[in-house]
């Protein structure tokens, strides 16, 4: 086995601040008793201006007074280290989280699937460095343990062989070994500075120092005892949620974290190789229920730009209420993601967008029942033949279920299909008297008799007919009368 280790030391700082924790502005995190709150973490910047960890909030805001220091969050670190390990299952089927800012990979099964080691490495930093998460640690080992402290004593190794492995944990400090921090405390007291010092001991008087779990994680280190690392697995399920600064009153500051949240559904999507056509923003109030807004696509979807052209459309027109103070992203219903077919000469298509994305786009935008579509029914009589249905039913291609009442009135979803005989483009929705005079009767009579169960009923003698301006109409008289022409529809 070959295992590759992350480090990211400004992974509690980049859960809070984002993008800028690594920016010229300084920033640092705080945590402890609201009386002495001590700093934990601090960016590059607040560093080089003397703000340390260790330094009391008050102290470190007097060396530095445009610091932005904010408490620091467990449950966004957390998150923050998901998401990395939702992002590298991509690359291997054995990933482990080590709390707060540690990730494990096993790379070993991959290189040949990514052309090597240099390869995959490469991919893997531009990957971390779109995500943000560009400032890192690696170590790679054969096992995962030494490759942690390589990582802590390193900016990147890579090591594939178990002696020059060895080689390299007997240079490394103490400090980095991994041993809890009493047990080094004493062994510095005793002179011992690197894992060289500890290695030469004898087990029983090392056993006598630092104790049986301390020898053993000794072992674990060097090969000679059982690692064992919880794996990780991606949920059923996504739920993302995002703390705001500030309260907010309107659509437009919202629109930030959204691309955040809906770059992470991507990511996880691909992950699972699923999609995604249902899933719900919540946005959260003080003192307020929740608002939810739902998001329905049409087809499944998972990329990116696509998620957040339709979800900032629906977040648009969001009537929100009151101050929102936390947005949210949920998504349980997630199947699987079938990419539509290509030619294998793709042709060259000009600027536009295909239909699903068109249609989504709109609907977003205008709302779900500005975009419909036409469904037959089952009736003889033109003008009830048809009906608006929702575009999303139309578009699954599945039956609606039927109403009660009598099976000729039921409608179904397929594609409006003409029938044998010859039909108008243009239908008007109710006949009206033909006011044209009448130069030619080019076909018919066709009877219509319907309509007897819902007291409209119709008995028509239809004729395709041309008037005396050329233009060709579908008109029909009333079965046994002579009242007059009623115009029904023109050809085009």
């Amino acid at each position: 086995m070959l295992w590759a280790c992350f480090h990211f030391p400004t992974l509690p700082l980049h859960a809070v601040f984002g993008a800028q924790a690594t920016q010229a502005l300084p920033c640092a995190l705080y945590e402890g008793p609201r009386q002495r709150p001590l700093i934990v973490y601090a960016n590059e910047t607040a560093q080089a201006r003397g703000v340390r960890p260790g330094l009391v909030l008050a102290t470190a805001r007097a060396l530095c007074a445009e610091l932005d220091a904010r408490q620091r969050e467990p449950d966004a670190e957390r998150q923050s280290l998901h998401l990395l390990a939702t992002w590298a299952y991509r690359f291997s089927g054995e990933v482990s989280r080590g709390e707060p800012d540690t990730l494990w990979l096993e790379i070993g099964a991959s290189l040949t699937l990514f052309n090597g080691w240099p390869t995959l490495q490469r991919q893997l930093q531009a990957e971390l460095q779109t995500l943000g998460y560009g400032a890192y640690r690696l170590g790679v080992a054969p096992v995962a343990a030494a490759a942690r402290v390589l990582a802590l004593s390193h900016e990147q190794i890579a090591l594939r062989q178990h002696s020059t492995m060895l080689t390299a944990l007997n240079q490394a400090p103490l400090a980095l070994s991994g041993l809890p921090a009493p047990a080094i405390a004493q062994l510095h007291g005793m002179g011992f500075r690197s894992l060289r010092d500890l290695f030469t001991l004898p087990r029983v008087e090392l056993t006598r120092r630092i104790g049986p779990a301390g020898v053993r994680h000794l072992d674990v280190l060097r090969g000679q005892a059982t690692e064992t690392l919880a794996l990780y697995q991606p949920p059923n399920r996504f739920s993302r949620r995002i703390e705001l600064d500030a309260l907010v009153d309107s659509w437009q500051p919202l629109l930030f974290p959204l691309r955040r949240l809906v770059n992470e559904l991507s990511l996880y999507l691909q992950v699972r190789d699923s999609g995604v056509q249902r899933f719900t923003l919540r946005l959260e109030h003080e003192g307020a229920a929740a608002t939810q807004i739902p998001v329905g696509l049409v087809s499944v979807q998972r990329e990116a730009p696509a998620l957040y052209e339709f979800s900032r459309g629906r977040l648009e027109r969001a009537e929100i209420g009151a101050e929102v103070n936390a947005i949210a992203l949920i998504a349980d219903d997630l199947p699987p993601f079938r990419p539509g077919h290509r030619d294998l000469f793709e042709p060259v298509r000009s600027e536009g967008l295909d239909w699903p994305a068109l249609s989504e786009r709109l609907r977003s935008r205008l709302g779900d029942d500005a975009l419909q579509g036409l469904a037959c029914v089952a009736d003889h009589r033109p003008e009830r033949a048809w009906r608006f249905t929702p575009l999303s039913t139309q578009a699954s291609g599945k039956e609606k279920k039927r109403p009660p009442g009598n099976p000729e009135t039921a409608a179904t979803t397929l594609p409006l299909q003409t029938p044998a005989a010859a039909r108008p483009l243009w239908l008007l929705t109710q006949p009206i008297p033909l006011r044209q005079p009448l130069a030619q009767v080019l076909a018919g009579p066709e009877r219509i008799e319907s309509g007897w169960w819902d007291g409209a009923d119709a008995r028509r003698d239809y004729y395709i007919v041309r008037c005396a301006n050329g233009q060709r109409a579908w008109a029909f008289l009333p079965a046994g009368e002579h009242s007059g022409w009623m115009l029904h529809g023109w050809f085009a």
